[in-house]
């Protein structure tokens, strides 16, 4: 089986060219979303480089919040967020609600991608916030995790070690994925 050093490097060349001939993914990706029962907060995610922008999915969302990286070690702190409130960079440069917004613990997460499989697999970027933060969010409740992809980002298998959180659905700009 292929390293996950080799797959990122892989994938985001991938995902990059994908992103530039499907400017229309987000939208299409938005419309496969099923209708989820109302939740008090969905979690999603500012785009980098060439993530699939949620941007679609969280103008339907009613009740959202951003993750902010408070520290490289440490689980996602989710921040309520309405359009038009200021983002500011976090500890890693990415766009976020500043320290007054108030945190949220969400019912759905939105999560980008590198990589996915059919069995929940997922691949990030390695810095493993998102696993530290889904494994919190499941310890203290249920949460669905959906990971946000385009169609080709799709893997037989994704080399999965024991800290690594899986998804339960997949959003592309083909197909709502159920895992699990």
């Amino acid at each position: 089986m292929i390293s996950k050093s080799t797959l990122r490097t892989q994938m985001r060349a991938l995902r990059r060219q994908l992103a530039a001939e499907s400017p229309d993914a987000a939208d299409r990706a938005a419309a496969h979303l099923p209708a989820f029962p109302d939740c008090e907060v969905y979690g999603l995610y500012h785009p980098v480089g060439s993530e699939l922008d949620p941007t679609p999915i969280r103008v339907a969302a009613a009740a959202r919040a951003l993750p902010v990286v408070v520290a490289r070690e440490a689980a996602l702190v989710f921040r309520r967020h309405e359009p038009g409130q200021p983002l500011v960079p976090d500890a890693l440069g990415i766009l976020a609600p500043g320290v007054a917004a108030l945190e949220a613990w969400p019912d759905v997460v939105f999560t980008p991608v590198l990589a996915f499989d059919r069995r929940g697999g997922r691949l990030g970027q390695g810095g493993g916030h998102y696993d530290r933060t889904i494994a919190a969010l499941r310890a203290r409740k249920s949460v669905l995790v959906i990971g946000v992809a385009y169609a080709g980002q799709e893997v037989a298998e994704i080399p999965l070690e024991p800290h690594d959180e899986r998804l339960d659905a997949i959003l592309t700009e083909t197909a709502y994925i159920p895992v699990r």
